[in-house]
């Protein structure tokens, strides 16, 4: 049987090398996700993009963390919750939030509770949302354009989320003390 190779600079194909590179620039490292993404550079590019434009929504760094820890907690990806637990951690977002999520207790504010309900209505409904739902999340102090930005978000953690289940991604060392 073929199994996922976790790619080096050394063994990844040539158009992969300037996205590790990327990588090395923004963690520090290669993320073994990245790694396994390199083995096609159109595919790692495109998550790469997609992790950088869903930083560039209207989102702070807690509303971002809760629309990825809602979703990676939802596919219960053993990847990417410690991974985005590190990162929240980078972000300086309380740690309250972080727990709440991952605990699927209630969030420090009601503004977060309403973007992870509506977040996770998005996720187990397949993107259908009812008119009571999105009147509670306008009236939560959120826009159209929020639900958009959850829409990548959401398209983020598909690619990773899913990878990381069929590929058994292993857990890098730096994400291991939030595993």
């Amino acid at each position: 049987m073929k199994t996922f190779e976790l790619h080096t600079m050394e063994s990844a194909p040539e158009e992969t090398k300037p996205l590790f590179e990327n990588s090395l620039k923004n963690f520090g490292m290669i993320p073994n996700l990245h790694a396994v993404l390199g083995e096609d550079p159109a595919v790692l590019e495109a998550y790469q993009l997609l992790h950088k434009l869903f930083q560039e929504t209207d989102f702070n760094a807690a509303e971002l963390t809760v629309v990825w820890q809602t979703i990676n907690v939802e596919h219960e990806c053993g990847y990417c919750v410690p991974a985005h637990s590190l990162i929240a951690n980078m972000m300086q977002v309380d740690p309250a939030v972080d727990t709440a999520l991952r605990n699927k207790t209630a969030l420090p504010t009601e503004k977060l509770q309403v973007l992870h309900e509506t977040t996770l209505s998005i996720v187990q409904n397949r993107g259908h949302l009812t008119e009571q739902e999105l009147e509670r999340f306008y009236a939560a102090g959120y826009e159209p354009k929020h639900i958009l930005g959850i829409l990548l978000g959401l398209s983020q953690k598909v690619m990773s989320n899913y990878t990381n289940h069929i590929a058994k991604t292993p857990l890098d060392e730096s994400f291991q003390k939030f595993a």
